[in-house]
């Protein structure tokens, strides 16, 4: 899917990600470690911090899509898969602390090879 879909107005919508993946956008919420409030309250759902939080999960998902052939999958795996390297952490967990950016690293080097 391209990130489009999951947006409205330019801005991430957090319901059409909760649609997407099949669960409630307060999962959503959780799932990118944010409040409920972040989801429910349109000043929050615009805030930096929420979008980026979005952008992120959605990025992540996105480019692992086509290795388990649905966004549904992929989300499973982003919620459940540890990664190596990571003290057995998914990337769930590593982008509620803050290290998307680690986590698009190690997929483009396993796309690359590195982890093959």
């Amino acid at each position: 899917m391209g990130l489009a879909q999951y947006a409205d107005d330019g801005l991430f919508a957090p319901k059409k990600i909760a649609d997407a993946f099949r669960t409630t956008s307060e999962e959503i919420a959780r799932t990118a470690g944010l409040g409920k409030d972040a989801v429910q309250r349109r000043e929050r759902v615009r805030s930096d911090k929420t979008q980026r939080r979005l952008r992120e999960m959605v990025e992540i998902v996105n480019k692992v899509e086509p290795r388990f052939g649905s966004a549904l999958m992929a989300y499973a795996w982003y919620r459940s898969e540890p990664l190596p390297g990571f003290s057995g952490q998914t990337a769930m967990q590593l982008v509620r602390e803050g290290r998307a950016d680690e986590v698009l690293n190690f997929i483009d080097a396993v796309d690359a090879g590195v982890y093959a």
